[in-house]
């Protein structure tokens, strides 16, 4: 089933293995599916002796495969193949049982995971087309690794569509917690170590005293802006930390970038790694997942507390934090995410194969989903607020080339409709009539744009209407010691590009301020 390069790729990975693992397949003889995952694993086994499969067949038994590390579960379970975007997720299972993954838990993480109160049976439903579900199958995979009463199951939904179906689940990643709906959508190991904290509760330890953690320059968000940030901060020979809640930020949904200039084509998986590659060239403290809970930006010295307890402090700081989804806010959105609507067409477009969907939004992002869409959707209806589209105009000419899609403008969405389980259908109004119509279709992708990541700091520094951070050409504030750049400030065009020159031009301007003697 793999290709020999990919085989070869996979014998150097495994290359160091200390233990042996064992993938030991569990299903009924009659199950049509277990020819080929007996295969996929053979050939994962193949690739290392420190590596073997076996299959325990029983009646009734669902298909499953469970990894063992030294003949002892380790709670990582793949339902179906998991290959695709999963093929990575599978490796670091490995990598990261044996302690040489790259994205292991910092101790203070480590003891918030084991303090979870379990028994916790987690279902992660995957499509192997969606880039965001890996994120979310890893993080948990660590969590089931870090707390031995926490199970993981990855569950491939082209797999098990009477589950699927039973469930209504109509968006990727969904994960199950004891058979109550957790989470849908992107989300980091931290995120989701505070969700099951919340839910389950926390057993009784003893963290110790809270670590405090002091630097130059702390920099918040470790998107191409605060990547940059970091970087240049640490050039100048400053002590810098980098607290974040994942490398890469929005980028990383992005699924391809060819305007980064001098690198034609990449993808937003593969930026996000190269900026985590190139921060590690500097002495710089990185702390992923991490939430922060509160921060004081007006004192000479800076403080930033995140969930868990630790505190950090530095005389400067730069809020690099960027921008998420925005939201409609309308009734129908909140109840139905995850069941009919959607934000990310190319992890959630394949449940709806041969539906009519909506798309919300006229520019850029919203045309591309459009497009991407009419391929294998019945039909596309996009919904513009404004009386004309945003999109470039070679996004407009392919859109009117589509036979299957409809476009309305000077439309506003007035709510989502659904039966209970799923969605049904899209109310909106003409905002030059005043005519409501009800358009029937069984999804809506969300594509407004972005909102900035900034409310822990509003009430500390001066925000636009939308909440952007404002700042002067340098990416200062109007608090001493403290910067903003990238998509969390003012700064016009939000792209990648532009993201780096002002996390840039903010480390610079902090260092400036220091040896002029403005800051410490």
């Amino acid at each position: 089933m793999l290709d020999q390069n990919t085989l070869e790729q996979v014998r150097g990975i495994f290359a160091a293995l200390a233990h042996k693992y064992t993938f030991r397949i569990a299903s009924d003889a009659g199950d049509t599916h277990l020819a080929e995952v007996k295969e996929f694993f053979g050939d994962v086994a193949s690739t290392s002796d420190k590596i073997d499969v076996e299959t325990v067949e029983a009646p009734g038994v669902e298909l499953r495969t469970e990894l063992l590390r030294d003949g002892i579960e380790t709670r990582i379970i793949f339902m179906g193949i998991p290959n695709g975007h999963e093929f990575t997720s599978m490796l670091l299972a490995v990598l990261n049982a044996d302690g040489k993954g790259k994205n292991l838990p910092d101790d203070s993480l480590a003891r918030r995971i084991a303090a979870i109160k379990g028994p916790v049976r987690l279902d992660s439903y995957v499509s192997l087309t969606c880039t965001n579900c890996p994120d979310i199958v890893q993080a948990l995979n660590i969590v089931a690794l870090y707390n031995p009463d926490i199970t993981n199951a990855m569950i491939d939904g082209g797999y098990y569509p009477d589950r699927v179906k039973e469930l209504n689940i109509q968006a990727v990643p969904t994960v199950y917690a004891n058979g109550e709906m957790l989470h849908v959508g992107r989300s980091t190991l931290g995120e989701l170590v505070g969700m099951l904290e919340e839910k389950f509760g926390m057993a009784e330890t003893d963290p110790g005293e809270a670590p405090v953690r002091e630097y130059d320059v702390i920099v918040l968000g470790g998107g191409p802006a605060g990547a940059a940030a970091a970087i240049y901060s640490a050039r100048k020979g400053r002590r810098t930390a980098v607290i974040a809640k994942r490398i890469g930020g929005q980028v990383k949904e992005t699924v391809g970038i060819e305007n980064l200039i001098s690198v034609p084509q990449t993808t937003g998986a593969k930026l996000a790694d190269d900026l985590l590659n190139h921060i590690g060239y500097y002495p710089v403290e990185l702390f992923e997942d991490r939430e922060i809970e509160q921060v004081n930006l007006i004192e000479d010295v800076k403080e930033i507390n995140v969930k868990g307890g630790e505190q950090f402090r530095a005389p400067q700081v730069i809020i690099a934090t960027g921008a998420g989804w925005r939201h409609l806010n309308v009734p129908g959105e909140k109840d139905y995410t995850g069941r009919g609507v959607a934000f990310c067409p190319h992890c959630d477009g394949p449940f709806y194969a041969g539906k009519p969907v909506a798309v919300i939004g006229g520019g850029n992002s919203g045309i591309e989903a459009a497009l991407d869409l009419s391929a294998i959707c019945s039909h596309v209806t996009v919904i513009e607020f404004l009386d004309s589209l945003k999109a470039d105009g070679v996004l407009q000419d392919k859109l009117r080339a589509a036979p299957n899609i409809d476009v309305y403008t000077s439309t506003e969405t007035v709510s989502i409709d659904g039966d209970g389980k799923k969605v049904t259908g899209i109310t909106v109004r003409n905002r030059q009539s005043g005519e409501e119509r009800t358009i029937s279709l069984d999804g809506v992708f969300v594509q407004i744009g972005l909102s900035a990541n900034s409310a822990p700091f509003r009430d500390q520094l001066d925000t636009t209407r939308i909440g952007e951070i404002v700042v002067d050409a340098s990416c200062r504030t109007a608090v001493k010691g403290v910067y903003a750049a990238g998509d969390v400030s003012n700064v016009p065009y939000k792209q990648i590009v532009i993201a780096m020159g002002e996390g840039a031009k903010a480390a610079l301007s902090a260092f400036d301020d220091v040896i002029r003697g403005i800051c410490k």
